[in-house]
Protein backbone atom coordinates (compact mmCIF):
# COMPACT_ATOMS: atom_id res chain seq x y z
CA UNK A 1 0.00 0.00 0.00
CA UNK A 2 1.23 3.64 -1.02
CA UNK A 3 0.27 6.67 1.01
CA UNK A 4 0.23 10.00 -0.85
CA UNK A 5 3.17 12.37 0.80
CA UNK A 6 4.08 16.12 0.54
CA UNK A 7 6.41 18.47 1.94
CA UNK A 8 5.74 21.72 3.35
CA UNK A 9 8.56 24.81 2.80
CA UNK A 10 10.69 24.39 0.16
CA UNK A 11 13.64 25.04 1.67
CA UNK A 12 17.26 23.50 2.03
CA UNK A 13 16.34 20.75 4.00
CA UNK A 14 13.31 19.65 1.95
CA UNK A 15 15.29 18.40 -0.97
CA UNK A 16 16.63 15.90 1.45
CA UNK A 17 13.15 14.80 2.37
CA UNK A 18 11.47 15.40 -1.24
CA UNK A 19 14.72 12.41 -2.38
CA UNK A 20 13.48 10.31 0.98
CA UNK A 21 9.79 10.20 -0.29
CA UNK A 22 10.68 10.08 -4.01
CA UNK A 23 12.67 6.89 -3.12
CA UNK A 24 10.72 5.03 -0.55
CA UNK A 25 8.36 2.65 -1.89
CA UNK A 26 5.41 3.28 0.30
CA UNK A 27 5.16 6.73 -0.62
CA UNK A 28 3.63 8.11 -3.98
CA UNK A 29 5.36 12.09 -3.74
CA UNK A 30 2.30 13.96 -4.98
CA UNK A 31 2.78 17.94 -4.08
CA UNK A 32 4.54 20.06 -2.27
CA UNK A 33 4.37 23.62 -0.91
CA UNK A 34 5.54 27.11 -0.13
CA UNK A 35 4.44 30.61 0.90
CA UNK A 36 6.29 31.32 -2.65
CA UNK A 37 4.82 30.54 -5.40
CA UNK A 38 7.55 30.62 -7.67
CA UNK A 39 9.90 28.39 -5.20
CA UNK A 40 7.12 26.23 -4.92
CA UNK A 41 6.40 25.91 -8.77
CA UNK A 42 10.89 25.33 -8.95
CA UNK A 43 10.92 22.91 -6.12
CA UNK A 44 7.64 20.55 -7.52
CA UNK A 45 9.37 21.04 -11.12
CA UNK A 46 12.60 19.55 -9.76
CA UNK A 47 10.68 16.09 -8.33
CA UNK A 48 8.05 16.28 -10.98
CA UNK A 49 5.30 17.10 -7.95
CA UNK A 50 2.43 19.58 -8.02
CA UNK A 51 2.60 23.36 -6.75
CA UNK A 52 0.99 24.40 -4.25
CA UNK A 53 1.10 27.90 -2.20
CA UNK A 54 -1.74 26.84 0.30
CA UNK A 55 -1.48 23.91 2.65
CA UNK A 56 -5.27 22.96 3.04
CA UNK A 57 -5.70 23.23 -0.63
CA UNK A 58 -2.69 20.83 -1.36
CA UNK A 59 -3.47 18.06 1.42
CA UNK A 60 -7.28 17.94 0.74
CA UNK A 61 -6.89 18.15 -3.06
CA UNK A 62 -3.82 15.38 -3.28
CA UNK A 63 -5.73 13.67 -1.02
CA UNK A 64 -2.02 13.86 0.78
CA UNK A 65 -1.90 11.06 3.62
CA UNK A 66 1.45 11.85 4.93
CA UNK A 67 3.00 15.81 5.04
CA UNK A 68 6.72 16.66 6.08
CA UNK A 69 6.86 20.26 7.50
CA UNK A 70 10.24 21.89 6.42
CA UNK A 71 9.40 25.56 7.34
CA UNK A 72 11.40 28.23 10.07
CA UNK A 73 11.43 26.89 13.56
CA UNK A 74 8.95 29.67 14.77
CA UNK A 75 6.76 28.51 10.95
CA UNK A 76 6.13 25.28 12.55
CA UNK A 77 2.87 25.34 14.02
CA UNK A 78 0.44 26.67 11.60
CA UNK A 79 1.38 24.77 8.71
CA UNK A 80 1.62 21.34 10.75
CA UNK A 81 -1.83 22.12 12.43
CA UNK A 82 -3.44 23.31 9.23
CA UNK A 83 -2.12 19.79 7.50
CA UNK A 84 -3.67 17.82 10.36
CA UNK A 85 -7.14 19.56 10.15
CA UNK A 86 -6.88 18.92 6.41
CA UNK A 87 -6.68 15.18 6.88
CA UNK A 88 -2.57 14.69 7.05
CA UNK A 89 -0.27 12.89 9.52
CA UNK A 90 2.57 15.28 9.93
CA UNK A 91 6.52 14.96 10.37
CA UNK A 92 7.98 17.93 11.72
CA UNK A 93 11.67 19.07 11.18
CA UNK A 94 13.55 19.32 13.95
CA UNK A 95 13.16 21.30 16.12
CA UNK A 96 9.20 20.26 17.46
CA UNK A 97 9.05 24.42 17.45
CA UNK A 98 10.68 27.07 18.63
CA UNK A 99 7.92 27.34 21.95
CA UNK A 100 6.62 25.09 24.67
CA UNK A 101 3.40 26.97 23.84
CA UNK A 102 3.41 25.78 19.76
CA UNK A 103 4.96 21.97 20.69
CA UNK A 104 1.44 22.02 22.88
CA UNK A 105 -0.78 23.66 20.31
CA UNK A 106 0.67 21.27 17.64
CA UNK A 107 0.65 17.93 20.22
CA UNK A 108 -3.14 18.75 21.25
CA UNK A 109 -4.32 19.37 17.91
CA UNK A 110 -3.09 16.04 17.24
CA UNK A 111 -4.45 14.23 19.70
CA UNK A 112 -8.08 15.81 19.34
CA UNK A 113 -7.87 14.76 15.29
CA UNK A 114 -6.83 11.58 16.05
CA UNK A 115 -3.58 12.15 13.96
CA UNK A 116 0.17 11.28 14.12
CA UNK A 117 2.85 13.90 14.53
CA UNK A 118 6.17 13.22 14.86
CA UNK A 119 9.80 15.04 14.67
CA UNK A 120 12.93 14.58 12.60
CA UNK A 121 16.07 13.67 14.59
CA UNK A 122 17.33 11.26 12.58
CA UNK A 123 20.84 10.92 14.65
CA UNK A 124 19.32 8.33 16.41
CA UNK A 125 19.24 5.76 13.76
CA UNK A 126 23.10 6.09 13.48
CA UNK A 127 24.48 2.81 14.42
CA UNK A 128 27.31 4.13 16.96
CA UNK A 129 24.26 5.87 18.51
CA UNK A 130 22.02 2.37 18.71
CA UNK A 131 25.01 0.42 20.39
CA UNK A 132 25.11 3.28 22.80
CA UNK A 133 21.67 2.66 23.16
CA UNK A 134 21.14 -0.86 23.49
CA UNK A 135 24.31 -1.05 26.31
CA UNK A 136 22.38 1.22 28.21
CA UNK A 137 19.04 -0.34 27.90
CA UNK A 138 21.24 -3.83 28.77
CA UNK A 139 22.38 -2.27 32.14
CA UNK A 140 26.02 -2.19 30.79
CA UNK A 141 26.88 0.57 32.41
CA UNK A 142 24.56 0.28 35.77
CA UNK A 143 22.51 3.31 35.93
CA UNK A 144 23.69 6.49 33.33
CA UNK A 145 25.02 8.77 36.33
CA UNK A 146 26.63 11.43 34.12
CA UNK A 147 25.99 13.18 30.46
CA UNK A 148 27.84 15.32 28.66
CA UNK A 149 26.85 17.04 25.50
CA UNK A 150 30.24 18.96 23.45
CA UNK A 151 29.26 20.39 20.14
CA UNK A 152 31.59 22.53 19.20
CA UNK A 153 31.10 23.62 15.11
CA UNK A 154 31.07 26.56 13.47
CA UNK A 155 28.86 28.75 11.01
CA UNK A 156 30.00 31.94 8.74
CA UNK A 157 28.15 34.67 7.80
CA UNK A 158 27.92 33.60 4.40
CA UNK A 159 25.56 30.60 6.17
CA UNK A 160 23.78 33.01 8.34
CA UNK A 161 23.02 34.88 5.10
CA UNK A 162 21.96 32.32 2.90
CA UNK A 163 18.26 32.63 4.32
CA UNK A 164 16.76 35.55 5.60
CA UNK A 165 15.42 33.87 8.58
CA UNK A 166 19.04 32.77 9.64
CA UNK A 167 20.32 34.65 13.37
CA UNK A 168 16.96 36.26 14.60
CA UNK A 169 14.82 36.05 17.50
CA UNK A 170 11.60 36.32 14.90
CA UNK A 171 12.90 34.04 11.76
CA UNK A 172 15.30 31.19 13.86
CA UNK A 173 13.44 31.62 17.24
CA UNK A 174 17.59 31.63 18.87
CA UNK A 175 20.50 29.98 17.92
CA UNK A 176 23.14 27.17 18.55
CA UNK A 177 20.49 25.87 20.66
CA UNK A 178 17.62 26.19 18.60
CA UNK A 179 19.12 24.72 15.04
CA UNK A 180 22.41 22.86 15.39
CA UNK A 181 21.97 21.46 19.06
CA UNK A 182 18.13 19.76 18.76
CA UNK A 183 20.08 16.25 17.92
CA UNK A 184 22.67 16.33 20.75
CA UNK A 185 20.11 17.27 23.46
CA UNK A 186 17.57 15.06 21.97
CA UNK A 187 20.12 12.00 22.47
CA UNK A 188 21.61 13.55 25.47
CA UNK A 189 17.67 13.60 27.49
CA UNK A 190 16.79 9.43 25.48
CA UNK A 191 20.12 8.16 26.75
CA UNK A 192 19.73 9.52 30.40
CA UNK A 193 16.13 7.76 30.84
CA UNK A 194 15.28 9.86 33.51
CA UNK A 195 13.16 13.22 33.90
CA UNK A 196 15.03 16.24 34.25
CA UNK A 197 14.04 18.03 37.75
CA UNK A 198 16.31 21.35 36.94
CA UNK A 199 18.88 23.18 35.15
CA UNK A 200 20.85 26.14 35.06
CA UNK A 201 22.46 27.74 31.95
CA UNK A 202 23.97 30.56 30.21
CA UNK A 203 24.44 31.90 26.31
CA UNK A 204 26.37 33.91 24.70
CA UNK A 205 27.45 35.40 21.48
CA UNK A 206 31.46 34.92 21.39
CA UNK A 207 32.30 35.99 17.93
CA UNK A 208 29.06 36.96 15.71
CA UNK A 209 28.03 40.35 15.72
CA UNK A 210 26.13 40.35 12.71
CA UNK A 211 23.66 37.97 14.40
CA UNK A 212 21.16 38.65 17.18
CA UNK A 213 21.31 34.96 18.50
CA UNK A 214 23.63 33.11 20.55
CA UNK A 215 26.04 31.10 19.15
CA UNK A 216 27.55 29.26 22.28
CA UNK A 217 25.29 27.75 25.29
CA UNK A 218 26.48 25.51 28.22
CA UNK A 219 24.20 24.54 31.18
CA UNK A 220 24.19 22.00 33.93
CA UNK A 221 21.29 19.61 34.53
CA UNK A 222 19.79 17.65 37.51
CA UNK A 223 17.42 14.40 37.19
CA UNK A 224 14.74 13.09 39.11
CA UNK A 225 17.22 9.92 40.55
CA UNK A 226 20.51 11.97 41.20
CA UNK A 227 22.01 11.82 37.80
CA UNK A 228 23.76 15.11 36.70
CA UNK A 229 24.70 16.14 32.89
CA UNK A 230 26.98 19.22 31.23
CA UNK A 231 25.70 20.46 28.06
CA UNK A 232 28.66 22.72 26.13
CA UNK A 233 27.39 23.55 22.58
CA UNK A 234 28.62 26.36 20.31
CA UNK A 235 29.00 27.51 16.47
CA UNK A 236 32.08 29.66 17.26
CA UNK A 237 35.05 27.00 16.53
CA UNK A 238 36.18 27.20 12.79
CA UNK A 239 36.38 25.31 10.93
CA UNK A 240 34.24 22.64 13.39
CA UNK A 241 35.73 20.18 15.26
CA UNK A 242 33.32 17.54 16.25
CA UNK A 243 29.95 16.74 18.31
CA UNK A 244 29.72 13.73 20.89
CA UNK A 245 27.50 12.72 23.38
CA UNK A 246 28.79 10.60 26.60
CA UNK A 247 27.03 8.92 28.94
CA UNK A 248 28.96 7.38 31.95
CA UNK A 249 27.21 4.86 34.50
CA UNK A 250 26.91 3.64 38.35
CA UNK A 251 29.17 1.11 37.57
CA UNK A 252 31.79 2.99 36.10
CA UNK A 253 31.85 2.06 32.98
CA UNK A 254 31.48 4.65 29.42
CA UNK A 255 29.52 4.64 26.62
CA UNK A 256 29.73 7.56 23.83
CA UNK A 257 29.46 8.74 20.28
CA UNK A 258 30.83 11.63 17.93
CA UNK A 259 28.16 11.85 15.86
CA UNK A 260 29.84 14.67 13.81
CA UNK A 261 33.69 15.17 13.52
CA UNK A 262 34.94 17.86 11.15
CA UNK A 263 33.27 20.45 9.68
CA UNK A 264 29.76 20.34 10.62
CA UNK A 265 27.18 19.69 8.24
CA UNK A 266 24.96 22.53 6.85
CA UNK A 267 21.99 21.85 4.63
CA UNK A 268 22.98 22.25 1.14
CA UNK A 269 26.15 23.73 1.87
CA UNK A 270 28.90 20.66 2.45
CA UNK A 271 28.56 17.50 2.91
CA UNK A 272 29.53 15.28 6.00
CA UNK A 273 33.16 15.05 6.66
CA UNK A 274 33.71 12.14 9.25
CA UNK A 275 31.59 9.45 9.52
CA UNK A 276 29.64 8.95 12.99
CA UNK A 277 31.34 6.64 15.39
CA UNK A 278 31.94 5.41 18.86
CA UNK A 279 34.38 7.13 20.41
CA UNK A 280 34.61 6.27 24.25
CA UNK A 281 33.50 2.12 25.11
CA UNK A 282 34.69 0.98 28.44
CA UNK A 283 31.93 -1.94 29.41
CA UNK A 284 33.77 -4.69 30.93
CA UNK A 285 34.89 -7.37 28.52
CA UNK A 286 34.18 -4.89 25.57
CA UNK A 287 36.91 -2.81 25.51
CA UNK A 288 38.08 -4.07 22.40
CA UNK A 289 35.19 -3.31 20.10
CA UNK A 290 36.08 0.06 18.86
CA UNK A 291 38.66 -1.05 16.19
CA UNK A 292 35.84 -3.09 14.53
CA UNK A 293 32.76 -0.79 15.04
CA UNK A 294 34.76 2.19 13.13
CA UNK A 295 35.67 0.18 10.35
CA UNK A 296 32.58 -1.11 9.54
CA UNK A 297 30.73 2.59 10.12
CA UNK A 298 34.09 3.98 7.80
CA UNK A 299 33.20 1.52 5.34
CA UNK A 300 29.39 2.20 5.38
CA UNK A 301 30.32 6.09 5.40
CA UNK A 302 32.43 5.30 1.91
CA UNK A 303 29.37 3.69 -0.29
CA UNK A 304 26.69 5.73 1.39
CA UNK A 305 25.07 9.31 1.51
CA UNK A 306 24.74 9.23 5.33
CA UNK A 307 22.84 12.31 5.31
CA UNK A 308 20.41 11.29 3.04
CA UNK A 309 20.53 7.48 4.30
CA UNK A 310 18.95 8.24 8.05
CA UNK A 311 16.63 11.39 6.79
CA UNK A 312 15.38 8.52 4.57
CA UNK A 313 15.36 5.79 7.84
CA UNK A 314 13.12 8.36 9.76
CA UNK A 315 10.83 9.11 6.71
CA UNK A 316 10.17 5.56 5.94
CA UNK A 317 9.77 4.44 9.84
CA UNK A 318 7.08 7.71 9.69
CA UNK A 319 5.31 6.46 7.03
CA UNK A 320 5.60 2.88 8.45
CA UNK A 321 3.76 3.85 11.35
CA UNK A 322 0.98 5.74 9.52
CA UNK A 323 0.46 2.29 7.58
CA UNK A 324 0.67 -0.22 10.82
CA UNK A 325 -1.25 2.25 12.97
CA UNK A 326 1.62 2.73 15.53
CA UNK A 327 3.61 5.67 17.34
CA UNK A 328 6.67 6.70 15.34
CA UNK A 329 10.33 5.58 17.04
CA UNK A 330 10.09 9.59 17.40
CA UNK A 331 6.59 10.89 18.26
CA UNK A 332 6.24 14.77 18.88
CA UNK A 333 6.18 14.18 22.73
CA UNK A 334 10.13 13.32 22.02
CA UNK A 335 10.44 16.71 20.56
CA UNK A 336 9.18 18.54 23.26
CA UNK A 337 11.57 17.57 25.58
CA UNK A 338 14.24 19.25 23.76
CA UNK A 339 12.12 22.31 23.21
CA UNK A 340 11.79 22.33 26.94
CA UNK A 341 15.46 22.18 27.61
CA UNK A 342 16.62 24.83 25.51
CA UNK A 343 13.71 26.81 26.91
CA UNK A 344 15.10 26.41 30.01
CA UNK A 345 18.80 27.59 29.01
CA UNK A 346 16.74 30.60 27.76
CA UNK A 347 15.06 31.43 30.76
CA UNK A 348 17.65 30.71 33.25
CA UNK A 349 19.76 33.19 31.24
CA UNK A 350 16.89 35.26 31.56
CA UNK A 351 16.08 35.37 35.25
CA UNK A 352 19.88 34.16 36.00
CA UNK A 353 18.35 30.82 38.35
CA UNK A 354 17.70 27.31 38.35
CA UNK A 355 14.77 26.75 36.07
CA UNK A 356 12.60 23.84 37.59
CA UNK A 357 10.55 21.17 35.39
CA UNK A 358 8.23 21.04 34.42
CA UNK A 359 9.22 24.15 32.69
CA UNK A 360 6.06 26.64 32.74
Amino acid sequence: MKLNTAIIGCGKVAHLHARALRDIAESNFVAAQHYSADKAASFATAYGVKAYTDVGEMIAREKVDVAIVCTPHPQHREPAIRAMQAGAHVLVEKPLASTLEDCDAMIGAAAALGKTLGVVSQRRFYPAVQRVKAAIDRGKIGRPALGTVIMLGWRDQQYYESDPWRGSWAGEGGGVLVNQAPHQLDLLQWLMQDEIVELYGVWKNLNHPYIEVEDTALAILKFRQGAVANIVVSNAQKPGIYAKVHVHGTNGASVGVQTDGGAMFIAGIPSVVEPPKNDLWTVPGEEDVLPLWEKQDAEFFKIHDPVQHYITLQDQDFIDAVLQGRAPEIPAIEGRKTVEIFTAIYRSMEEDNIIKWPVR
